[in-house]
């Protein structure tokens, strides 16, 4: 099957085609590091990265650029509230400087932790202010903007398909609006750029306009455009971005070039707690916290496979821990092939095709797993085992290749799974199960099979 993606732009799958024959251009919209991530944003980023592998797979060479906005992000996303860099340097008690880098090194240890494949570019908004001082400029020549006493703006009425990303009701909101819309004169206009006024910043620029900062759309928009043109294959982000961002990124675009800025847009789902979506400002867990609890980072990334990315996934400690379970006993299904293994094959070819046939179903990876599951409990060799998994963990990402579980059993719990072993055979049915309780609480599983007994360590019990 040639690869298909879900377009939010036309709202359908299809066939994907690049612009340039083997080459993909990729912008994902990165993380406002004024915060630790939480494992919502990095459902997000676990997305684009299994995109980027399944790319791979199919042959692309991907040039992928991500942003870190570091200034000008409002609280509300919108154009009013107060800066989130501002908040974060408050809260944090350090400048707005020092925790951008700060969190923005924790946000890459978190994809390191996840195996999450690094950007090609990372490009950060601070440093690229004259890209889009020169971009308003651009749209400011063509008719587009207009200035207040709090900023530059996006006069959207320009425009008569405004929000078509996410068949916005553009007159329903027009008529619906309340006479008070603070500076702007219609609803759905956006700034530019906002002038500082009376407030002390610690991050502001001079510009043609006056001191101030660049709103969020902007950022994106010139620095996808300085790295990856003012056309290029994929945009990527949460479905969040959907309705506002997005949308004023597409138009800013049309604006500028007269092109939809991306051939394909392509939106992941929230992560939801308790059925609610995850925020930094409500409900969140951090990888960390879940590391904490004794969660190896790479069950998180296996819990996010089992749902595809276009439906939500509601987080439970229950899931999180069926998810560690499970990794942990593929690990050391991967131990046991190795140990049988006496040469290498190839991938079946049966089972690699069918994955392949699903990874290319709009990123189908629910179906892969359960396939990987169905390969793991076939009869194939051991090898030939090893060596499909090995194809398919270029796209699951989950390091099944490096497992290797050799335990160091002591002596003494051998000799209590000998003791229990005599005592099923007598039939003393309650000193059995007193064994395999010494047994467990010394870190290890006794598993009965035709041949006696197999001891494996003890599933990892996560904290409360």
């Amino acid at each position: 099957m040639e690869l298909q993606l879900f377009d939010t732009y036309q709202r359908e799958v299809r066939a994907f085609e690049s612009i340039e024959n083997n080459q993909v251009g990729l912008y994902s919209c990165g993380p406002t590091v004024y915060d630790f991530a939480h494992i919502g944003n990095l459902r997000t980023y676990l997305f684009v990265d299994l995109l980027k592998r399944v790319l791979a797979l199919n042959g692309y060479d991907i040039r992928h650029v991500m942003n870190i906005t570091d200034v000008g992000h409002l609280v509300s996303d919108a154009d009013d509230g107060e800066d989130k860099m501002e908040k974060g340097a408050r809260k944090h008690k350090e400048s707005a400087w020092d925790i951008a880098k700060r969190f923005e090194a924790a946000f890459f240890d978190d994809l390191e932790r996840l195996n999450i494949l690094k950007p090609t570019i990372v490009s950060r908004a601070t440093e690229h202010i004259q890209e889009q001082i020169d971009f308003i400029l651009s749209l400011e020549e063509k008719g587009f903007t207009y200035i207040t006493d709090d900023g530059v703006y996006f006069d959207t009425s320009r425009q008569d398909n405004y929000g078509f990303l996410a068949r916005l009701d553009k007159e329903g909101l027009m008529a619906g609006a309340r006479v008070e819309v603070n500076h702007k004169r219609h609803i759905t206009d956006f700034a530019l750029w906002k002038f500082s006024g009376d407030t002390e910043r610690q991050m502001e620029w001079e510009s043609p306009w006056g001191k101030g900062f660049p709103g969020w759309h902007i950022e994106c928009s010139a620095m996808a455009e300085k790295y990856l043109g003012p056309l290029f294959d994929i945009h990527v982000g949460g479905e969040d971005h959907i309705s506002v961002h997005h949308t004023n990124e597409i138009a800013q675009s049309q604006a500028r070039h007269n092109t939809n800025m991306a051939n394909y847009w392509m939106h992941g789902y929230f992560l939801q707690l308790d059925k609610e979506k995850i925020s930094k400002s409500g409900k969140s867990l951090t990888l960390e916290q879940l590391i904490q609890k004794g969660a190896d980072p790479l069950s998180y990334r296996y819990l996010t496979l089992t749902a595809h990315y276009r439906s939500h996934l509601n987080f439970s400690w229950q899931s999180l821990q069926s998810a560690t379970n499970a990794l942990t006993r593929l690990r050391g299904l991967v131990s046991e092939w190795k140990r049988g293994s006496k040469e290498d094959k190839l991938p079946h070819a049966e089972y690699q095709q069918r994955f392949y046939d699903l990874i290319n179903d709009d990123l189908n990876l629910p179906g892969a797993l359960a396939l990987t599951w169905e390969l793991a409990q076939s009869d194939l060799e051991s090898n030939v085992k090893l060596s499909t998994l090995s194809y398919f963990d270029q796209v699951l990402g989950l390091n099944l290749m490096e497992s290797t579980i050799e335990l160091d059993i002591p002596q003494e719990v051998i000799e209590l799974a000998e003791k229990r072993l005599l005592a099923r055979k007598n039939k003393q049915w309650s000193l059995s199960d007193e064994l395999r309780d010494e047994i467990e609480s010394a870190g290890f599983q006794v598993e009965d099979t035709r041949e006696g007994y197999k001891i494996k360590s003890k599933k990892v019990e996560l904290g409360e």
